[in-house]
């Protein structure tokens, strides 16, 4: 059954991602180990537990003084009643007393200043201490980072190491997260061998595997590798019907175009739907959505870039979104062009490009791109948007993706 493709043209890509993030569903929830929740996506907000710290603390080496116990217009000695590391208990502050303490102690009881040990002077067992001394100096008084019941992240938002750090300050031992996606990844081609094997004549190695497996893996998916499909509309079939029943997402590169060897999207629209159908953008025009049972079908185009390009303008938003992230959209920056062309392109266009800051941000285009290489990508700092029909001119603004926002 095929739908939104029987509509004349091509779709622009805000549209088609549109249309795409429309059948996005959050798979199910799991609790697991804080240790293992690295990368998951928070199912519920984080709350402080406790106030943090849960204490007043020492934000210095140095002596907890009592303020009032000092000259005002000269230095003060007093005698040194405890020493305080963290993890100590403390005892109330003798009066006119100092105490020695550590950065992270509790402040005793009493006193209400700590002055750095690099303004002190210590005599055996006592300590003689500045007149200028500010009083509160150098204390993290509880409940300043935080306090209990205080939203500390909330839902929808990736973990990352800073998240754990701060749920385990917490106490968390177990964290509601969003399940997983599993991604059956397929590459199709007569064509395709893998590494450490003999190119043959008319061959070429499986780039597109490593590239997706990578991209699939930094959104927080299981891959499952179905590997190489040949071009043959019955095996199409065979493969693409077992992958669905064992995963959420079947994701396939080549085999959605219009050749006669292109057998992918005929297969998906006899198993199940074709939602979506090309999409006005350089690289990737042939990029398919639809569903194989209960899987969604994610379908790239087998060159390289334009398998890499849709991916990340396409797949990725929706991957992101159907476990459980609000903010799948990449972050753009505006910049000035730094280049011209010579023609608009009726599509919209995606090309690498280095990023020059300075008073302003400007881009230029790297040398010998094309849908095949990836080599300009490596060289590039990510993609920047030239709109169809533009003929693009030195300083021009455009938009342009850093390719730490596509992966």
């Amino acid at each position: 059954m095929t739908e939104i493709c029987d509509t004349p043209g091509m779709l622009d890509l805000d549209t088609a991602r549109a249309q795409i993030l429309d059948h996005a569903n959050a798979v199910v929830t799991e609790t697991v180990a804080l240790a293992e929740a690295h990368g998951r996506v928070l199912a519920e907000a984080l709350t402080a537990q406790f106030d943090s710290p849960t204490f007043d603390t020492a934000m210095m080496d140095g002596y907890a003084i009592d303020s009032a116990a000092l000259n005002s217009d000269r230095p003060t000695t007093l005698p040194v009643s405890q020493r305080l590391a963290a993890g100590d208990v403390p005892t109330a502050l003798g009066r006119h007393t100092a105490a020695r303490i550590f950065t992270g102690a509790p402040l005793p009881p009493g006193a209400n200043t700590v002055v750095m040990q690099e303004q002190c002077e210590r005599h055996d067992n006592q300590v003689t201490l500045p007149a200028d001394v500010a009083v509160g100096a150098n204390i993290l008084r509880r409940g300043d980072n935080f306090h209990s019941g205080e939203r500390l992240a909330p839902a929808a938002e990736r973990l990352q190491a800073f998240h754990l750090g701060l749920a385990a300050s917490q106490g968390v031992q177990r964290i509601k997260v969003y399940k997983r996606l599993t991604v059956a990844l397929i590459n199709s081609g007569n064509e395709l061998v893998m590494p450490g094997h003999a190119l043959q004549p008319g061959q070429v190695y499986n780039s597109n595997y490593f590239t997706l497996r990578a991209l699939l893996e930094n959104c927080g998916c299981e891959v499952l590798d179905v590997n190489i499909l040949e071009d043959d509309l019955g095996q199409s079939k065979t493969v693409l019907q077992h992958a669905a029943a064992s995963a959420d997402v079947v994701v396939t590169s080549g085999g959605v175009s219009v050749g006669e060897e292109d057998h992918i999207r005929a297969a998906v629209e006899a198993l199940g739907s074709v939602r979506l159908w090309r999409v006005r953008i350089k690289p990737g025009k042939p990029f398919a959505f639809g569903r194989i049972g209960d899987a969604a079908f994610l379908g790239l185009p087998g060159n390289p870039v334009s398998c890499f390009v849709t991916f990340c303008l396409l797949a990725r938003p929706y991957l992101l979104a159907c476990q459980g992230m609000d903010r799948v959209l990449p972050r753009r920056l505006v910049v000035h062009a730094d280049f011209n062309t010579d023609k608009p392109d009726k599509r919209d266009t995606f090309r690498s490009a280095v990023l020059e800051r300075g008073e302003e941000l400007r881009v230029q285009l790297l040398p010998k791109q094309n849908s095949a290489s990836l080599a300009p990508l490596l060289q590039g700092d990510g993609l920047v948007h030239i709109p169809a029909f533009l003929k693009v001119g030195q300083g021009m603004t455009l938009d342009f993706y850093p390719f730490n926002e596509l992966m």
